[in-house]
């Protein structure tokens, strides 16, 4: 029989073993090398299953809770277990994966289409049986299935969303997961079998219930997330504007684009008149707020500038005339910027701004005194005087865009009552199917490699590689202040995959195998494959927050 090579990285074993063999047991060799549970290994840059025959050699990397693909497939098996032990408990209903709060999934329980609201004690019931499917360590089993076997499984189980979805597909045989009785797919790898997931729970959250799931930091100490009323109201809101649309899933989406360009076109309308009703919406709360400073913050990608020039637009309705600040103008010298673990400078630091110097001259401005702006000459690394001052009129509002905006401390001079505090971000609610969410980070990051290669000249590696780093900075700096916010603006577009799967295929796919970054490229390019494109641009309009992304906006920025 061949042999193969493995080179295990663990024990730094070089093994020549048969073609066909599967890392299971070289796995549980190395369990002891590691504090959180195996789920997966790195076979070289590919990811590859634990029970999967292996048809090739090469260096072994496991992967466990410590790593975000390691929490991503524990999430699909526990996934796999919950829709498992609510089928056999409520055989007539069925599992919505709706969004994300933290470390946990917000989840509904749906009967003929309506919200069957669970109980304490019927949840109690729910993470009993999920524990009893735990206990028996069921394995998961990949198997692959003509189009047809496949529709008729789906047919049996009530899966009639999942058929839709697939038939806009091209290919002939779709991969499934079987364990017990019950199949399902999950758009990406399983863990070997159910005996791994032990760390999870349950909590009632409204009609539905959250999934508490382990995090990277601590992946064995399961705690429900901090209450996050305010996002959570923008999720619920958009997801009964999208039921009053008609779009739920990618299939329902598909349909309207595979029907042709007029109903297309109508989708795009309906959907920045959403954005522009809130963005007034916005500018009239602040016009009755009685604040000056309206500050503006948000992840990557969000759409936060265009945003705020559409709020600018808003407030000049409203009779203001606003003034844009730009917190890059108040950094520190260069010789004083923080810097990071690795000896980096931290612009995203807070104290990167001088902030004696940026409230000193927002409460001169809210006074009506003249100041003298200062200008940041990024080339020198220094801050200069360009003699530009200013004096603002009565109840003239200042608008500064930062990624501190939401953080007290970026203007604690400033009385809260005179501050208006707005987060922005990408808070999709579109599911590929009831069980599979698309995630609000998987949108901005492919709307971010659009962006960079269009205007900043970035390869999709280059932003794949960059990207971890620009996420420690948000679960820093953002999203610990994002319930400070007095209100929220959903920059999600519900067609918006369609157009950037045009942009984003192409860029992905020049991603080289050899690359680490290339198992992130195949996943968003597998997702990017169940939608149907959007080729004609025309009709998106030029104000439309996708613009900033894709390019031919009425902006400048």
């Amino acid at each position: 029989m061949k042999q193969i090579v493995l080179r295990i990285f663990d024990t730094q074993e070089e093994l020549q073993v048969p073609i066909g063999e599967k890392l299971l047991e070289h796995a549980k060799r190395c369990w002891k090398y590691h504090d959180t549970p195996i789920v997966a290994a790195r076979l070289d840059n590919t990811i590859v299953e634990l029970t999967r025959p292996l048809d090739r050699g090469g260096t072994v990397k496991f992967i466990d809770l410590r790593s975000l693909d390691g929490l991503r497939i524990y999430q699909r098996g526990t996934l796999f277990v919950l829709n498992m032990a609510l089928k056999q408990l409520y055989p007539n209903c069925e599992l919505w994966v709706l969004h994300s709060l933290g470390n946990a999934l917000y989840c509904e329980l749906r009967c003929s289409g309506e919200v069957r609201s669970l109980s304490e004690e019927e949840i109690q019931k729910v993470k009993a049986r999920m524990n009893q499917i735990v206990a028996h360590d069921l394995p998961f089993e990949k198997n692959e299935y003509y189009k047809d076997e496949a529709f008729r499984i789906f047919t049996q189980q009530g899966d009639e969303d999942r058929i839709r979805l697939f038939k806009f597909r091209k290919k002939k045989t779709i991969k499934l997961y079987r364990c017990g009785d019950h199949y399902d797919y999950y758009y990406g790898y399983m863990p070997p079998s159910t005996g791994v997931l032990k760390w999870f729970d349950l909590v009632k959250e409204n009609d539905g219930f959250l999934l508490i799931l382990p995090d990277q930091k601590d992946p064995l100490n399961v705690s429900p997330p901090k209450p996050l009323p305010k996002l959570s109201s923008v999720f619920y809101e958009y997801a009964r504007w999208l039921n009053v649309i008609g779009i739920r899933t990618v299939a329902d989406l598909n349909e309207i684009i595979s029907r042709g360009e007029r109903e297309i076109a109508e989708l795009m309308i309906i959907n920045e008149a959403l954005h522009e009703k809130r963005v007034s919406q916005i500018a009239e709360q602040f016009a009755n707020s009685g604040a000056r400073l309206i500050l503006i913050a948000g992840p990557s990608s969000s759409g936060k500038t265009t945003f705020a020039k559409r709020l600018l637009v808003q407030l000049r309705v409203q009779g203001f005339k606003p003034l844009v600040v730009s917190l890059d103008d108040y950094f520190v010298d260069r010789e004083l910027t923080p810097r990071d673990e690795q000896g980096n400078y931290d612009f995203e630091a807070l104290e990167a701004i001088d902030l004696k110097l940026f409230n000193e001259q927002l409460l001169m401005l809210i006074e009506g005194k003249e100041v003298e702006l200062p200008k940041f000459d990024f080339k020198a690394g220094k801050r200069t005087w360009t003699g530009q001052k200013i004096r603002l009129d009565k109840n003239q509002p200042i608008v500064v865009e930062g990624i501190h905006g939401l953080n007290e401390k970026l203007t604690e001079s400033i009385d809260r009552s005179m501050k208006f505090k707005i987060y922005v971000s990408a808070l999709t609610q579109l599911n590929l199917d009831p069980h599979n969410r698309i995630t609000t980070t998987d949108t901005r990051l492919l709307r971010r490699i659009i962006r960079d290669y269009k205007f900043r000249g970035h390869s999709a590696l280059d932003t794949l590689k960059m990207w971890p780093s620009v996420r420690r900075g948000e679960e820093r700096h953002i999203f610990p202040f994002q319930e400070e916010a007095d209100v929220m603006f959903n920059s999600a577009i519900v067609y918006e995959w369609a157009v950037l799967k045009v942009f984003a295929e192409q860029l992905l796919v020049q991603v080289p195998p050899e690359e680490q970054e290339y198992t992130e490229a195949l996943r968003l390019m597998k997702l990017l494959d169940y939608f149907l494109p959007i080729t004609n641009l025309e009709d998106i309009p030029r104000t439309s927050i996708l613009r900033e992304f894709i390019g031919r906006s009425a902006f400048k920025y």
